[in-house]
């Protein structure tokens, strides 16, 4: 059996870290583009570090990324190549509102994501837009405080419209926000938000993401108002957590850690606060201020479908433990000892990835689609450009079996699949350009060096067969 007919196979981008050109076509300054590389990214996207302006200690990748800006056509012929049938980018909320108030878009802004739905349309590929990845206007920062303001919600409202009814003709998938759990783990990359001295830090980022969760409800109200043909998806970054050891404060610590992750889908899909969030919210005094209409705008306007990002499962022990600390996607884990490790120190663990396809649709039972999933790693091209990345064919290899295992044995409903990412691209975590993940070689070095000249790597040719197969030939 393995995957459906007209499941979509392709990959995964982002606005901010492979498009560049951010002081071109109209665009304005969003709170992605000042987060610099190096020792002070972490300190920046968590908003400890007030950054709204660029100075000139610091790098910032994003300002060229790796151009597709103006490489567009050619990375979508190299898609369309390895027979792609989604690709999954997001839209620069300041290319289309410079400032994100503004009453009218900016059109040399719209023409530009025009013109890649028409070169995507060439190739018979799908376009998987995200509204907001990791994306707030600098101006609205400024002015509002980002997405703890309620003001968020109009804009990003008119913003949706806008998109709804331009692109109507090119695109019917769409998702609200990326990965909407980071807002607690990396809020002023997540939603904009900078802190004072002395302020409850907890009650800002649940009082932001309520703004986030009421704009996603209105989001697929309009969405389904403008084209009946829309789906609409959330989507968070997933991982199963498993208890450290099967001592009951293990469990516990694992099964709190799941509910962390899970809330914000929770409203998103079933379209109401769990009783467990609302308990623990109010017993920490940093449950939002809701306007009365809130619970009805969540519970009439729930997602289509349910997307996430899987790169990793994490090992949960009790605090006082004596368990060694992992790495991980900005989210604490314990080491945990049955796994082997990336590059970056990060779990590689393809069955977690059928565990948490079971898991998620066991709990919402609603499609789903993955949307992220790949290795970064240091790749070593020979004097043609050409990588030999054995390495991620078997980590792709390992986790789409435990995916076709999940849908043919278990029966998870599963639209698609967009690794991440296509194309070499800036990374989000720590900002460097050495951590790859692409299908496609990019010459571009940490120091900004190089020719942005493309070229295949081996695993091109793999997911090519892969995807001309439906997923039945991984050899």
């Amino acid at each position: 059996m393995g995957f459906q007919k007209g499941f979509l196979w392709g990959g995964a981008s982002a606005a901010n870290q492979y498009e560049g050109g951010i002081f071109e076509g109209g665009r304005g300054l969003a709170n992605v583009d000042v987060c610099p590389a190096g020792k002070d990214r972490n300190a920046v996207i968590t908003g400890h570090r007030k950054m709204l302006e660029m100075d000139e200690e610091h790098i910032y990748p994003g300002v060229q990324a790796v151009d597709f800006y103006h490489r567009f056509r050619e990375d979508i012929r190299l898609l369309g190549e390895m027979g792609f049938q989604a690709f999954r980018l997001s839209i620069a909320w300041t290319r289309i509102f410079p400032n994100g108030d503004e009453e009218e878009p900016n059109e040399e802004g719209l023409r530009f994501y025009e013109e890649v739905f028409q070169e995507c349309r060439k190739y018979g590929i799908q376009p998987l837009v995200t509204i907001s990845h990791f994306d707030c206007p600098i101006s609205l920062i400024k002015k509002y405080g980002g997405w703890r303001s309620r003001k968020m919600i109009d804009f990003y409202l008119r913003l949706c419209r806008t998109l709804f009814t331009r692109y109507k003709e090119y695109v019917t998938l769409w998702l609200t926000f990326n990965e909407i759990n980071m807002i607690l783990h990396a809020p002023f990359m997540g939603a904009g938000l900078c802190f004072e001295e002395g302020e409850e830090e907890e009650k800002i980022k649940y009082q932001a993401a309520h703004h986030e969760l009421v704009a996603s409800a209105l989001a697929v109200k309009l969405a389904h108002e403008i084209n009946p043909e829309n789906k609409v998806g959330c989507m968070f970054a997933a991982g199963s957590a498993y208890p450290y050891t099967c001592k009951p404060e293990d469990v516990w610590e694992a099964l709190l850690v799941d509910q962390e992750n899970y809330f914000f889908v929770d409203v998103q899909a079933r379209g109401y606060y769990p009783t467990y969030a609302v308990k623990r919210l109010k017993k920490k005094g940093v449950f939002p201020v809701m306007e009365e209409k809130d619970p009805q705008i969540l519970r009439n306007y729930p997602v289509d479908f349910v997307s996430f990002s899987y790169y990793n499962s994490r090992c949960i022990a009790a605090p006082g433990g004596n368990s060694e600390e992992a790495e991980g996607n900005l989210f604490k884990s314990a080491k945990n000892p049955y796994l082997t490790f990336s590059d970056w120190g990060w779990p590689i663990d393809p069955l977690g990835f059928r565990i948490t396809l079971n898991q998620i649709y066991d709990r919402y039972q609603k499609p789903l689609f993955v949307v992220e999933n790949g290795l970064g790693a240091v790749d070593t091209p020979d004097e043609r450009g050409y990588v030999e990345d054995d390495y991620r064919i078997s980590y792709l290899r390992d986790h789409i079996r435990a995916m076709r295992d999940a849908v043919e044995e278990d029966g998870v409903d599963l639209m698609g699949y967009t690794s991440w990412a296509p194309v070499d691209l800036i990374s989000a975590g720590s900002g460097e350009m050495r951590k790859r993940y692409g299908f496609v070689y990019v010459d571009k070095q940490e120091d900004g060096r190089g020719t942005l000249d493309r070229t295949p790597k081996k695993s091109f040719y793999w997911y090519k067969k892969v995807i001309a197969s439906n997923g039945e030939d991984m050899d």
